[in-house]
């Protein structure tokens, strides 16, 4: 897949004669980043998994294979989505706010320090959120071009999930992400499930990721 800044391959995984495409992102196709341990992969499956958490299906299914034509790495079923379409095109449309205000929330949950425009995704009648791998740091990172709801009530059922998800964390995010990363993930989940409104950017940080799209 030639626009992503790393090894990002379009597969086709075949079991039992059935077929199905997928996004294989192996660990080895990675490029270092300062501020993030080597190994990205794992973290688009640990936001499969808070996704499933949470009961909001905002990331398609993810999982880890260890034995990817190169390497260990994630393993994504493709979304064959309208790509003419965006964040940015989709924010127009009123019936796609319900699914956009829950991918702002889950990232402000997973700590998204890259929710860029084209990483929103409508296919199969609802926004999909890919591109999840720059999540789940300990330090705030947040950085998303999801700000327009900022000032409205939080809807009381997605915050009711959300403290749902403080008090019982799924134990598979054990296996992909370390003690103080799970621990900052549940303090996340209990203030955002006390907020009232959503946020807005804050005017001391660098709010939003680069590109935009």
């Amino acid at each position: 897949m030639p626009w992503s800044s790393n090894g990002t391959y379009l597969v086709t995984v075949t079991v039992a004669g059935a077929r199905l495409a997928a996004v294989y992102k192996p660990h080895r196709g990675e490029r270092p980043l300062w501020d993030f341990p080597h190994g990205l992969y794992v973290r688009e499956v640990a936001a499969y998994e808070l996704s499933c958490a949470l009961g909001w299906g905002v990331v398609p299914e993810t999982v880890l294979r260890d034995d990817g034509p190169l390497g260990p790495g994630s393993l994504q079923r493709f979304v064959d989505a309208d790509f003419e379409q965006h964040y940015f095109t989709l924010i127009e449309e009123e019936v796609w706010h319900d699914d956009l205000r829950r991918i702002a929330l889950f990232d402000l949950v997973a700590n998204n320090a890259d929710r860029k425009g084209g990483h929103c995704l409508v296919a199969e009648e609802r926004v999909w959120a890919i591109d999840n791998g720059l999540c789940f740091h300990v330090q705030p990172k947040l950085r998303t071009v999801i700000w327009e709801f900022g000032g409205e009530d939080i809807p009381e059922d997605l915050r009711a999930d959300l403290a749902r998800l403080a008090a019982d964390p799924p134990a598979s995010l054990q296996r992909l992400l370390n003690e103080a990363e799970i621990d900052c993930l549940i303090r996340r989940a209990v203030a955002v499930a006390r907020l009232a409104r959503f946020p807005d950017p804050g005017a001391e940080r660098r709010p939003y990721p680069w590109p935009l799209v």
